[in-house]
């Protein structure tokens, strides 16, 4: 069968005309990164609102008819959408953004992930087999997304290759410039309490450590037992505490509070609209967080 989106690429060699791709980004991140690969060339819509945990959305109609008129998908990958966006695109039925298919792009596929190979055992939690998705916060794996992506745009757009290429170095080359920045802003913090696994990719390239998590497991609510024990680990150390605004905050506050650290609620996502200037901003409040533990 020959896809929309093969058929909208022919008109468009046929006419001369310059015609926007239609990307549906599975979450805010996906949809900066779109807009700034792809530039006036593309029309961005966001599935996924920055205030929701992305884990436990549900395929709706709104997603399915967005779906519908994509020409490329991009989602984040490695089952993170896997509760929702299967069923929203069987419900779109556009066979060209289909995974398998050129207007279907995940950025997971794109890099090294941590955590690979974790058993698919509801004994470990709510654990992704592929490898942990919450890529989205190290800059430097967003700057080969973004690289991979260049790519995958210039495939389905034509003329605009040296363009996507071109935005996606310079997202790269300000990664680059910044990156010794924070690094150094950060340079000798204790390390962070979190919540969930979902900011593990931005402390690992700062070289700030995980000292622990509030879930027991990845998507198991924190008993008290599992608090205290956290505070018993952690008495008389630095060190700082942060979840996501999405998440509960009673298990954070109380550990922030039994070990008196610093606690920080940040947004997990950059706003729905978010330009490369947006992302870098979210990065430095994580940052500047970061750097409180001390």
């Amino acid at each position: 069968m020959v896809s929309r989106w093969m058929i909208g690429l022919a008109a468009l060699a046929a006419s001369g005309l310059a015609q926007a791709l239609e990307v549906v980004a599975t979450t805010p991140h996906m949809g900066m990164l779109a807009r700034v690969v792809g530039g006036e060339a593309v029309n961005v819509t966001v599935l996924a609102p920055p205030d929701r945990d992305v884990h436990y959305l549900q395929a709706r109609p709104s997603m399915m008819r967005a779906l519908r008129s994509a020409d490329l998908v991009i989602a984040v990958g490695a089952d993170l959408e896997v509760g929702w966006l299967p069923a929203a695109l069987e419900g779109a039925a556009n066979p060209g953004v289909l995974p398998g298919r050129p207007g279907y792009f995940e950025a997971a596929a794109q890099v090294e992930l941590l955590q690979e190979d974790v058993p698919a055992d509801r004994a470990h939690g709510d654990v992704h087999p592929a490898g942990n998705p919450h890529l989205y916060l190290d800059p430097v794996r967003m700057a080969e997304v973004a690289e991979a992506l260049a790519g995958r745009l210039a495939r389905l757009g034509g003329g605009e290759a040296a363009a996507f290429t071109e935005r996606a170095h310079a997202f790269t080359t300000e990664v680059e410039q910044r990156l010794p920045a924070w690094q150094e802003k950060v340079a000798g913090a204790s390390g962070a309490i979190l919540f969930h696994k979902d900011a593990d990719y931005l402390l690992r390239r700062l070289d700030v450590p995980a000292l622990g998590y509030v879930e027991p497991l990845p998507g198991i609510p924190p008993t008290a037992a599992h608090l205290r024990e956290l505070v018993r680990q952690h008495q008389g150390e630095q060190g700082v505490v942060i979840r996501s605004n999405h998440q509960p905050a009673r298990g954070p506050e109380f550990v922030a509070r039994q070990l008196d650290w610093p606690l920080h609620a940040l947004p997990h996502e950059p706003p729905l609209d978010a330009d490369m200037q947006a992302y870098f901003a979210l990065i430095e409040r994580w940052v500047d967080a970061l750097a409180e533990a001390r």
